[in-house]
């Protein structure tokens, strides 16, 4: 049996970051995140990791399907009290949640951007969450969650499997994933693979403007186990 890949971003990589403000409705949030991406890409470590397991360190990007969930999160009425966030990357969607009076925990494989996720929830004035090092192929087995958020995570065909797994392992009988995808050419493979799995889906169709006035097309999905 194959065993979790687990990773850290060396922090020698790390000292040059910059600070974006996110404006998402009424709400703007401030996050710290590396100037450029190049530095991590180059090294060897990296190299060594993605001869490992492919690995690439998207954490350090902040994607437009982070801001699209972060966006839903904000406008919905009621929201699960306690959440997981998986692949946060820079943490902005259970950032937003953390906004809601959600108690999150912040899960990723790369032990850098669980820091990263820490930095921006606390200086954005948050204190109560969690973080777990986890490779979402391997969820611990006692984990089960009511609300589970991710971004941009099937951006791979061979992530479709392994996520959709997850869900159905970890998500509690009345619970709910929220997931939004930038219309990867996966997605087909990834609803062939709900419904396989005993899950019921609904899409709803999202966009963002980013901060380069690029216009980014997703798709909301909202997974729950089916009866």
């Amino acid at each position: 049996m194959a065993e979790p890949f687990l990773h850290e971003t060396p922090p020698e990589l790390l000292q040059s970051l910059t600070q974006r403000q996110i404006k998402l409705g009424s709400r703007t949030f401030t996050l710290t995140l590396p100037v450029d991406i190049d530095p991590l890409l180059d090294h060897p470590s990296t190299h060594a990791a993605f001869e490992s397991d492919e690995y690439l360190p998207y954490w350090a990007n902040l994607w437009p399907s982070a801001q699209m969930l972060a966006e839903a999160i904000l406008s919905a009425d009621r929201l699960p009290p306690v959440a997981l966030e998986i692949g946060c990357g820079l943490g902005l969607s259970g950032l937003t949640a953390l906004s809601r009076a959600c108690q999150v925990t912040f899960s990723d494989y790369d032990a850098t951007a669980l820091q990263f996720a820490a930095q921006n929830a606390r200086q954005n004035g948050f204190a109560q969450f969690e973080l777990l090092q986890m490779d979402w192929r391997y969820p611990p087995a006692s984990l089960k969650m009511p609300w589970i958020l991710a971004a941009d995570v099937i951006y791979e065909a061979r992530q479709v499997s392994p996520v959709v797994q997850l869900i159905h392992q970890i998500l509690t009988p009345d619970g709910e994933c929220w997931l939004v995808d930038p219309d990867r050419p996966y997605a087909s493979d990834f609803r062939t693979a709900l419904t396989a799995a005993g899950l019921a889906f609904r899409t709803t169709a999202t966009s963002v403007t980013t901060d380069k006035s690029r216009s980014v097309h997703g798709t909301l999905y909202t997974i729950v186990k089916a009866n």
